[in-house]
């Protein structure tokens, strides 16, 4: 069944590429003025009048991860408050809500994470981000998705040889992310579990290595058991 679909943050980084992606769904990409989630009463509108059956909430403020240390409001402001409001507004007109959250809310020492693990944000990004999802997680008709994503090509010139993660492109990221809309409550979602540099490696062999003296979590891989076997069903 088609269902209509708003989709916050839509001109954002991963918001332009799930545009280009394939879906059975009718996908609407409102515009920051036309749908600021930090604005409760202008936001309680929009979705009053279009109706959708779901809420896929990419909107808030990622990089650079320093920002989030240097404007503790702007921060609190996208990623809690805004959050927040779509929850209450959600819950009110029953509609289903989608949150992008973030492999950041685990600790980054152990490794292989899975989603009943104990969570502990290593930065303030991920205690932003993990912030949203308290809120979330109180809503029922809700999927989280801890995600671990990046741009293709990879961004940057070094890659961490000690840090072992999950990235995944995000035009990989979409088409699996479509496939779960149906579900509920928390999903770990990303690539394989390697080292930065093994990942960056397929694509670009000139890649060079870098290594983390403790500024960057050594291991914040998460455990993809829950989303293999999901995607394995269909």
């Amino acid at each position: 069944m088609k269902k209509k679909i708003i989709v916050t943050g839509g001109t954002g980084r991963f918001g332009k590429v799930l545009k280009k992606t394939k879906s059975n769904h009718n996908l609407i990409y409102p515009s920051k003025k036309k749908l600021n989630i930090t604005d409760f009463n202008k936001t309680r509108s929009y979705l009053k009048k279009n109706k959708p059956s779901m809420v896929i909430h990419l909107a808030g403020l990622s990089r650079p991860m320093n920002i989030h240390e240097k404007n503790l409001s702007k921060s609190i402001d996208l990623n809690i408050i805004g959050t927040c409001n779509l929850v209450k507004i959600c819950s009110e007109f029953k509609i289903k809500l989608v949150y992008f959250s973030t492999s950041y809310v685990y600790p980054g020492k152990k490794g292989n994470y899975n989603e009943k693990d104990s969570i502990l944000p290593w930065n303030n990004y991920g205690w932003s981000k993990l912030g949203g999802e308290s809120a979330v997680q109180m809503y029922k008709n809700s999927l989280i998705l801890r995600v671990c994503m990046t741009e293709k090509p990879f961004v940057h010139k070094k890659a961490y040889a000690n840090v072992k993660t999950n990235f995944i492109y995000q035009e990989d990221l979409a088409k699996k992310f479509l496939k779960l809309l149906n579900k509920k409550g928390i999903i770990n979602i990303g690539g394989p579990s390697q080292t930065v540099y093994k990942f960056a490696l397929k694509y670009n062999k000139k890649i060079k290595k870098k290594y983390s003296k403790n500024e960057f979590p050594k291991r914040i891989d998460m455990n993809l058991a829950k989303l293999n076997k999901i995607l394995k069903k269909r």
